[in-house]
C-alpha cells in the first residue's frame, strides 16, 4: 500500500508532527555494526535570495554505503512545494528526499538525514518524519541545533556534549575531526541520542562529515551542475 501523501499545509504538517512525536516505536540498535547505511541530501538552484520560495528547483540524492564503500546513488529532481520555514522543513524537502531514497536498489539499515529529529518545537523534525514514512531507523546530522542548547565538546575525535531542550537530551554535539567544528547529532525515528552518536562515528572516516551524507551531498550538487552521467530519478550502481 502506498503511503499517505506528504502534508501540504503548515497546519497539516504540525498535526502529523504531533502524532509522530507521540508514537513510541521500539528503539533500534545494530547488533553487530551497520553493513548498509544511506544518507540523503537536497540542494536547490543557485542564485536565489532569501530562505527559499515555492517552486524552487531542487535536486535530492541518496547514497547507499555497503561496509564503508559507495554502492549506489539515486537522484530525484523536482520543484519545492513550499518555501523554508523553521520547523516546517518537511513541506519543502520531504517528498523529494523520499523519492531519492526509494530510488535506491535496496533500503538501508539506517538513514542519515541533513535535518533535525527530536530537536524540534513539536519533537518531530524531518529526520524523524522521513524515517517513519520509509520505516527505516533515522539519525539527523546538522551543523547546528534547532532549539536545543549545549556546550561544544573537547577538541578530540569522538568527544560529545549533550544537547538539551528543557532538560531532556535530544541529541549531542559530536567532534568527528580534531580542529573542525563539531556536528549536531539528532535522535530520529527509532533511535535515541546515544545510538545516533555511535552510528555517526561508525560511518565517518577521516572527513568531518559521515560518508553516507558526504556522498549524497556530492551527488546532489553534481546533479545540480549537470555532471551526473545519469538522469534525474535514475540509479547508478557502482561495481
Amino acid at each position: 500500500m502506498a503511503p499517505e501523501p506528504w502534508p501540504e499545509t503548515p497546519d497539516e504538517l504540525k498535526l502529523v508532527q504531533r502524532m509522530l512525536a507521540a508514537e513510541t516505536p521500539p528503539l533500534w540498535r545494530p547488533q553487530e555494526g551497520v553493513r548498509l547505511a544511506a544518507g540523503c541530501f537536497i540542494c536547490f538552484q543557485r542564485g536565489t535570495t532569501g530562505p527559499g520560495a515555492p517552486g524552487d528547483p531542487g535536486w535530492a540524492a541518496a547514497a547507499l554505503i555497503h561496509e564503508g564503500t559507495l554502492a549506489a546513488v539515486a537522484v530525484a529532481y523536482g520543484l519545492a512545494s513550499a518555501g523554508y520555514t523553521s520547523g516546517l522543513l518537511a513541506l519543502r524537502e520531504g517528498p523529494l528526499l523520499e523519492e531519492a531514497v526509494r530510488g535506491l536498489p535496496a533500503l538501508p539499515e539506517v538513514l542519515l538525514v541533513n535535518a533535525t529529529g527530536r530537536d524540534h518545537p513539536r519533537r518531530a523534525g524531518l529526520t524523524l518524519h522521513l524515517g517513519a514514512r520509509l520505516e527505516i531507523p533515522s539519525v539527523g546530522v546538522t551543523d547546528r541545533p534547532l532549539h536545543a542548547v549545549g556546550h561544544w565538546p573537547a577538541d578530540e575525535p569522538g568527544a560529545t556534549g549533550p544537547l538539551r531542550i528543557a532538560g531532556e537530551v535530544v541529541g549531542y554535539w559530536v567532534r568527528t575531526k580534531r580542529g573542525a567544528r563539531p556536528l549536531a547529532i539528532h535522535a530520529g525515528w527509532r533511535t535515541d541520542p546515544d545510538t545516533g552518536v555511535s552510528i555517526v562515528l561508525s560511518v565517518t572516516g577521516k572527513s568531518r562529515t559521515p560518508t553516507p551524507l558526504r556522498e549524497a551531498r556530492r551527488a546532489a550538487r553534481e546533479a545540480r551542475a549537470g555532471k551526473h552521467p545519469f538522469s534525474a530519478a535514475a540509479v547508478r550502481l557502482l561495481s
